[in-house]
């Protein structure tokens, strides 16, 4: 037996590997997302679909506005947490702010957010001093912000709103229960691991110093409200009927938002909306697919042309604007040394 487990890993290792399996599992994800996803906007009246998103009000759409600016905001401290962790003190928050917001809007958007993200971080720190293995370190201790977060306020909503997740992964109540209670039973865990020392990840040159328990309250706290903040402008934008509260909202949009997460589609486009549409059944399509459509336009497409924007003004001042300023002076300066001065002999 432990023949052929050897050899069946050896040959897992050789044909298929990690790298290759997770790829197919996010396209098997992609196509299951987008098959359901037509099957259910097969029926959809665009006509209707327009009257929902004209039924939305100003209030509704400047309150989520605000909570989506208040989610980008507190997404600016992942970054600035995992700088200051890793004892980069010297970078200061506007560098952290926009490194932390456009890695994450550009990468969630165009997809693949680990490589595309990373690269994004090392063409803004690099210019600070960090190296390749620094932003390495930067990308793990932000995603575990991310994932402590999701953790916890899904461990507490399936623990709480155990049904709310059902429509999605159909399973029973008790077991979703013990799945929320298992993921806070874990965070208790490994905040009991970091209060008896110091914790390391890594080897080979590569290590990486875990925040404390208290700190890592401070990194669960930061990932509760970036979520609190997204999963509110949803709320927000919901119809008004049926009700629905916001526990079972909370649990429905970030299962969604951890499917498409974990697909690597572009803007989780598709996998999102199939998981919202199998979450909220109770609602009519259109009115739902309105909500999607408007918290696309205000999460993903706004902040993605913004990122696009402040990134290629500052490619635009590295490149070409500061060497010319540079050459420029460097010109003027040349040109007042070789300038002769006038001498009380010359007169």
């Amino acid at each position: 037996m432990k023949r052929l487990l050897s050899a069946l890993g050896r040959g897992f290792h050789r044909w298929i590997g990690w790298k290759r399996l997770g790829i197919i599992a996010s396209i098997t994800v992609i196509c299951i997302a987008v098959v359901s996803l037509a099957r259910t906007l097969a029926s959809v009246d665009p006509g209707l679909v327009v009257s929902a998103l004209r039924e939305k009000s100003w209030w509704q759409i400047g309150a989520a506005t605000a909570c989506v600016v208040g989610a980008f905001f507190t997404l600016t401290f992942y970054d600035l947490f995992a700088l200051r962790t890793i004892g980069h003190l010297h970078i200061p928050y506007r560098i952290a702010s926009l490194s932390s917001f456009t890695s994450y809007v550009i990468g969630h958007n165009i997809g693949a957010t680990v490589f595309t993200g990373g690269a994004i971080r090392f063409r803004i720190y690099s210019d600070w001093g960090l190296n390749a293995l620094d932003v390495a370190k930067i990308c793990f201790i932000s995603g575990l912000t991310f994932w402590l977060g999701n953790t916890f306020v899904l461990g507490v909503g399936l623990a709480y709103h155990p049904e709310a997740a059902a429509t999605i992964n159909l399973l029973p109540n008790a077991i979703n229960r013990a799945i929320g209670a298992a993921g806070l039973a874990a965070i208790v865990l490994y905040l009991a691991w970091l209060s008896f020392k110091p914790r390391e990840l890594g080897q080979n040159g590569w290590k990486v110093t875990l925040p404390s328990a208290g700190l890592t309250g401070v990194q669960i706290l930061i990932g509760v409200v970036d979520l609190g903040f997204c999963s509110m402008a949803m709320y927000i934008l919901m119809p008004g009927d049926p009700g629905i509260d916001f526990i079972s909202l909370a649990v429905a949009f970030i299962l969604a938002t951890l499917l498409g997460f974990a697909s690597h589609a572009p803007g989780s486009l598709g996998v999102f909306d199939a998981a919202m549409f199998m979450a909220l059944p109770q609602f009519g399509k259109e009115q739902l697919l309105a909500t999607l459509l408007l918290f696309r336009l205000l999460y993903f497409v706004i902040p993605f042309v913004l990122a696009l924007t402040v990134m290629g003004t500052r490619e635009i001042w590295l490149s070409v604007i500061r060497p010319w300023q540079e050459r420029r002076r460097a010109l003027l300066d040349s040109a007042a040394v070789s300038q002769p001065v006038n001498t009380p002999q010359d007169k």
